[in-house]
């Protein structure tokens, strides 16, 4: 299907939709065993989509079981990595074949612009899954260096039955940076995808069983965090858990670990990323369009937000000046708009919840240099518009806890030392950018910051070669790349003596 080229093609494709609203477990559609269901409510105008299966602990316990003997009778477990290969590939071509779909449904669920849901969302996507199975057959195993009599094999195994929890801010590619790897090295998996944009979650695994994923390998429960996804985080027949979220989230899920059995847990958590513009950079106003685009995309609800623009005092009036004109342009509009530079919040509780730290910025004395409204109010929808604060400080509020929202916190500085221990002094440690044109200072200052990405001269940089994590409370483990496959393996050590 080719996507739609006007808000009005949009939105009769949107009238035609009946998404999936059940749980898949062991291969089948069905409804929670409370036959509880919630709304699903479209964050671009306040209306329901549909009624979702309310999952709890009992349809964790079902989907557990399905997976666990899924991956004990080898269905999938055992298969040749050549073979899991060419099933996930399809997967990835029938995610691609349906792109439109998915694309709407991540628009209509999460509060998205449309042409974003289908060239990052949706592209990503197929992107990850495609790399990843390409990648599985290549991962080789060691011959340990031995005396004549011993034979010693290093070997990759699949951990077991994998738990995968996942945000609702990028609901599709969050979670294949899971499936895809878990999916490959021949794990079974139950997903938990967030309550507030579970519909494209629900599509994947359609086209999942389309692509001849055996049915109990892939099971989805969908619900709410204390009534799925901690009894999921609890589940003494989950052998590893993934989770993409809130530190304070991810922290829970840590003692959920280890109040039961001590299962692996990798945790990609919260970012206040700060964005480094020296006085050298090579072209000011390139970084000030990149610097609105690095807080203002997907409206602000991206872990790698450059929340924190740390500006040298040198330049910092003009290039603030250029920032807020950049700014200017990226005001929210319907997200079935072909050019939407910004949609809506993903629902009234965020949007309050951002509103609340505008509010608070403008309470401690950081200056108010754009927006800072809730915007598009008539449509019934959850929007605000791109906010900028000046001469914030770096103790202040919306300087140091993680917003998830258009708003960003200009802080000046003298010199790199400042730059560096400003940016630093964050219980964060996702991802970092600098701006200069001394080659030397770049790798300087790069070394020196905490953080699992930094990009030089631009925004949001690699691709699925590089990996993908974070330091300090930002979690462990690491995405995409050839590291990804380290969360879902176990590796063995075999010695055979030969004498």
């Amino acid at each position: 299907m080719s996507a739609p080229q006007t808000r009005e093609q949009w939105q009769a494709l949107a009238d035609q939709l009946t998404p999936r609203n059940q749980c898949l477990i062991e291969g089948q559609w069905v409804a929670a065993a409370s036959g509880r269901t919630f709304d699903c409510i479209s964050p671009i105008d306040g209306r329901v989509i549909t009624q979702v299966a309310d999952g709890g602990s009992e349809d964790i316990d079902r989907a557990v079981a399905s997976a666990r003997a899924a991956f004990e009778d080898g269905r999938w477990s055992r298969r040749a990595p050549v073979e899991r290969k060419k099933i996930v590939q399809r997967w990835a071509s029938l995610i691609e074949a349906n792109a439109v779909e998915l694309a709407l449904l991540e628009s209509l669920d999460m509060g998205k612009p449309v042409g974003d849901a289908l060239g990052v969302d949706v592209k990503g996507t197929v992107r990850c899954i495609s790399w990843t199975a390409e990648a599985v057959d290549k991962v080789y195993g060691e011959v340990a260096p031995t005396g004549a009599k011993e034979l010693g094999l290093i070997t990759r195994e699949p951990l077991g039955v994998i738990g995968a929890i996942v945000p609702w801010n990028f609901p599709m590619l969050m979670a294949s940076w899971k499936l895809a790897p878990a999916l490959a090295t021949g794990n079974s998996i139950v997903l938990k995808p967030s309550e507030k944009s579970p519909l494209s979650a629900l599509k994947l695994g359609e086209l999942a069983l389309e692509a001849g994923i055996p049915p109990g390998v892939f099971n989805i429960v969908t619900g709410f965090g204390p009534s799925a996804g901690e009894p999921l985080a609890l589940h003494m027949d989950v052998d590893g858990l993934v989770f993409t979220g809130s530190t304070g989230v991810g922290r829970h899920l840590l003692q959920c670990a280890g109040r039961s059995n001590l299962k692996r847990t990798y945790l990609e958590c919260g970012g206040k990323s700060p964005n480094i513009v020296f006085a050298d950079a090579p072209d000011l106003r390139r970084a000030a369009v990149a610097a609105a685009g690095a807080i203002f995309f997907n409206q602000g609800e991206v872990c790698t937000a450059a929340s924190r623009l740390l500006v040298q005092r040198s330049i910092q009036e003009e290039f603030v000046a250029e920032v807020v004109k950049a700014g200017k342009r990226m005001q929210p509009q319907h997200p079935f708009e072909p050019r939407a530079a910004m949609g809506a919040m993903v629902d009234q509780g965020q949007m309050e919840r951002v509103l609340g730290f505008i509010a608070t910025g403008q309470s401690q004395g950081a200056q108010l240099a754009l927006g800072g409204r809730r915007a598009l109010a008539e449509t019934g929808g959850y929007y605000i518009e791109p906010t900028i604060f000046d001469q914030v400080q770096p103790e202040h509020t919306i300087a140091c806890e993680e917003i998830f929202g258009p708003v960003l916190s200009v802080i000046e500085f003298e010199d790199e030392a400042e730059a560096v221990r400003i940016a630093n002094a964050s219980q964060y440690g996702l991802a970092a950018g600098l701006w200069t044109a001394d080659i030397s200072k770049a790798h300087r200052v790069a070394r020196d910051l905490r953080a699992g990405s930094v990009w030089v001269n631009y925004w949001d940089g690699g691709d699925m070669t590089a990996p993908f994590g974070g330091y300090k409370q930002s979690g462990n483990g690491r995405d995409k790349s050839l590291h990804a496959f380290d969360k879902y393996t176990e590796m063995k050590a075999t010695w055979i003596h030969l004498g």
